[in-house]
C-alpha cells in the first residue's frame, strides 16, 4: 500500500473518531439538558424565570431547608457533568445553549451562597400573592386541571409553613424589609381572608367551568373549592396574617439600604450582577444614571418649550400631575385606550420586524396594581397578559400610556416572550428570563415608538421622556439607598424633581427599589447596550444594515446576559457583511 492511502486512511480513521467524539459531547450534552428540565419540571422552580408567571401544578414547590439543599446540590452535579463535555466539539448553536446554560448554572450556585431565600416579598408581590394570583394565569380545560388545582389548594399549609419558617430564620438574621416600605403590606394578606368562599379569587376556575364538563364533576370541584378555600386557604392566610403583623413587622428594619445589613455590601454587588448580567460597580451605575438624567433632561426641557409653557420644568410637572384632562375616570376607558394603542402598533409591526410571534395577548386589570406582563403558559391554550392599574386611576397618567404599552405588550415583552417559545431551541431557554435583556428590549421598545411614527402629542412624547427619565434615575436612587447612604426621603425628593411621575407612583416607586434593590438596575444598563449594538451595526454595515434583520436577531435566541448578547451580535454583524 502506497504512502498516500496510508495517509488518507489514517485521515480518514481521524475524521471518523472525530466525529463519534462530537457525537457523543452531542448526546451527552442533550441528555443533561432533558435530565435538567425534567428536574426543574418536577421541582417547580425554574431558576431566572419571571415570578409573575407563576402557576400551580398540583403538588406546590419545595421551600424548605432540605429542599434549597437538594437543589444546590443537584445544581453542583450538573457543573461537573458540563465539565466532562468538550464545547468545541459541539455544533455552534449546541455551543450558544452550552455557554449560556453553564453561566445559569454558575449563577444559581451562588444565589445559594447569598440570602435570595430570606426575602420571599417585596413591595409589589410575594409567595402569597403570586399563589393567589396563579389561577388568573391558566387554563382550567379538562377534568385532570381541576384535580390539579384541588391538590394545590390542599398543599398551601405546607407550603406556607416552609415560607413561614424561613422568615422567622430572616428575622434571626436580621434580614427583614425596612419599616415604612412595609407598614401597609399586611392588606396584601389580609384581602384573601374572606367569609364567603365564593368571593376568593381562588374560586375563580370554578366561576367559569368548561362546558364539556360533566355535571357531577362540575358540582364536585364546586363543594370542594368552597371547602378549600373556607377551611384551608382562608386560614392560612389568617395564620401568615398574624405571623406577618405581630412578629414580622415588629421586628421590622429601620436602616434602608441593604448594605447596612450583615453580609449587605457582598449581597447587593451579588444582585447588580445578577439583575444587569455585568460586572459593573455601584459607582460606576451611579454616575451613569446622574449622566443619563442630564440628557434626558434637556429634551424634555425641549419640549416644554415647543409647547409655549412659560413656567419652570417643577411647574410644568406639576401642571401634568394636576390637570384632570391628563387621567381618566374609569377603568374601562383606560383598558380601551390601551387597546387601542396596541391594535395602531400592530399594523406598524411589518415594517420593522419580519418575524412576528403567533401567540396572542390579552389585556386585563393587575390584580395587585401596577402595571406589567405575564407570557403564556407555552401550551398553546393560554395567551399572554398586559396587565394594567386600573386601581389607582392617577397613578396612571394618559401621557405615559403608549410608552407603557410599547413596554409591556408589543413589541416589548410580549413580542420577546412569544417569540423565545416558538423559536426551536432547549426547553430551559424559551421561559428565562434576564432582567437586563427583557428590561432593556422593553424600554427599547418605548423609544422605537418614537420611530414608528407614535408619540404624535408632544405631551405623549414627554411621558415617553419621563419614563426614560424615571429609568435613568433608578441607576442614581436605587445605588444611592443601597450603597451611598441615601434616606428614602432623598429618593423620593431626587425621583419626584426628575420625572412626571405621579407622586403616588413616585412614592411607590421608591419603596419598590427599598425592597427589591438592584432589581430597577436592569432598564437602563440594558437598553443602553441594545442601543450600543445597533449603533455599531448601523456603523459597521452602512447601506447593508436592514432594521427588520437586527429586530430579528436581538429576539430569535431568547433572553440572554449582556456579554453573550455582544458576542453573537458582533457575529451576526460579520454574516450580514
Amino acid at each position: 500500500m502506497s504512502a498516500q492511502n496510508n495517509l488518507k486512511i489514517v485521515t480518514l480513521l481521524a475524521t471518523l473518531a472525530s466525529a463519534a467524539v462530537s457525537a457523543n459531547d452531542e448526546n451527552k450534552f442533550s441528555q443533561l439538558l432533558d435530565e435538567h428540565w425534567k428536574v426543574a419540571n418536577q421541582e417547580q422552580i425554574f431558576f431566572r424565570k419571571d415570578p409573575d408567571a407563576f402557576r400551580m401544578n398540583g403538588k406546590l414547590p419545595d421551600m424548605s431547608e432540605q429542599g434549597r439543599k437538594r437543589r444546590e446540590n443537584y445544581n453542583q452535579e450538573l457543573l461537573s457533568r458540563l465539565a466532562d463535555i468538550d464545547v468545541n466539539q459541539l455544533s455552534p448553536e449546541q455551543q450558544v445553549t452550552y455557554r449560556l446554560f453553564k453561566y445559569e448554572r454558575e449563577t444559581e450556585a451562588k444565589s445559594y451562597q447569598h440570602l435570595d431565600h430570606y426575602y420571599p416579598m417585596n413591595y409589589y408581590a410575594g409567595f402569597h400573592s403570586y399563589f393567589a394570583g396563579a389561577p388568573a394565569n391558566m387554563s382550567f380545560l379538562t377534568k385532570t386541571d381541576y384535580q390539579n388545582y384541588l391538590i394545590s389548594l390542599k398543599d398551601f399549609p405546607r407550603y406556607n409553613q416552609e415560607h413561614i419558617e424561613v422568615l422567622q430564620e430572616a428575622i434571626a438574621k436580621g434580614h427583614v424589609h425596612y419599616c415604612e416600605t412595609f407598614k401597609n403590606y399586611d392588606k396584601s394578606i389580609s384581602k384573601h381572608i374572606v367569609d364567603n368562599a365564593k368571593d376568593s379569587v381562588f374560586y375563580g376556575p370554578i366561576a367559569n367551568f368548561p362546558a364539556n364538563l360533566k355535571a357531577q364533576d362540575k358540582q364536585y370541584f364546586d363543594q370542594q373549592t368552597q371547602k378549600l378555600i373556607t377551611d384551608t386557604i382562608v386560614p392560612e392566610y389568617k395564620k401568615f396574617y398574624q405571623f406577618f403583623t405581630q412578629q414580622y413587622m415588629t421586628n421590622c428594619r429601620t436602616k434602608v439600604g441593604i448594605s447596612e445589613l450583615a453580609k449587605g455590601k457582598e449581597y447587593y454587588q451579588y444582585l447588580i450582577e445578577f439583575y444587569t448580567t455585568t460586572d459593573m460597580t455601584a459607582d460606576e451605575i451611579h454616575q451613569l444614571g446622574l449622566d443619563e438624567v442630564k440628557r434626558i433632561k434637556g429634551e424634555m426641557q425641549a419640549i416644554i418649550k415647543q409647547v409655549g409653557f412659560k413656567g419652570s420644568f417643577k411647574e410644568f410637572i406639576e401642571y401634568l400631575r394636576t390637570d384632570e384632562k391628563f387621567y381618566t375616570d374609569t377603568e374601562q376607558d383606560l383598558l380601551e385606550k390601551a387597546s387601542f394603542i396596541t391594535r395602531k402598533m400592530a399594523a406598524q409591526l411589518p415594517k420593522w420586524f419580519s418575524v412576528l410571534p403567533r401567540q396572542t395577548f390579552d389585556i386585563k386589570p393587575a390584580p395587585n396594581g401596577g402595571a406589567y406582563y405575564v407570557a403564556s403558559d407555552g401550551s398553546g391554550t393560554t395567551s399572554g397578559t398586559y396587565f394594567i392599574d386600573t386601581q389607582d386611576l392617577k397613578s396612571q397618567p394618559l401621557y405615559t400610556l403608549e410608552a407603557l404599552t410599547f413596554h409591556e405588550a408589543e413589541p416589548g415583552h410580549h413580542f420577546q416572550s412569544a417569540i423565545a417559545q416558538e423559536v426551536d431551541m432547549a426547553e430551559f431557554r424559551k421561559t428565562l428570563y434576564h432582567a437586563a435583556y427583557g428590561e432593556g428590549w422593553g424600554l427599547y421598545s418605548e423609544r422605537l415608538g418614537k420611530e414608528m411614527g407614535f408619540y404624535q402629542d408632544p405631551i405623549s412624547d414627554f411621558g415617553r421622556l419621563t419614563y426614560e427619565a424615571w429609568r435613568a434615575c433608578r441607576l442614581v436612587v436605587d445605588t444611592g439607598m443601597h450603597a451611598k447612604g441615601w434616606s428614602r426621603q432623598q429618593a423620593i425628593d431626587y425621583l419626584a424633581e426628575n420625572t412626571a411621575l405621579s407622586m403616588a407612583d413616585v412614592i411607590g416607586q421608591i419603596d419598590r427599589y427599598i425592597s427589591w434593590p438592584a432589581q430597577a438596575l436592569s432598564y437602563k444598563i440594558g437598553e443602553i447596550k441594545i442601543r450600543q449594538l445597533r449603533a455599531t451595526a448601523e456603523k459597521r454595515l452602512g447601506e447593508k444594515f436592514n432594521i427588520r434583520k437586527f429586530h430579528d436577531h436581538m429576539l430569535k435566541n431568547g433572553s440572554l446576559p449582556m456579554a453573550l448578547l455582544e458576542e453573537l451580535t458582533l457575529d451576526w454583524i460579520e454574516t450580514q457583511q
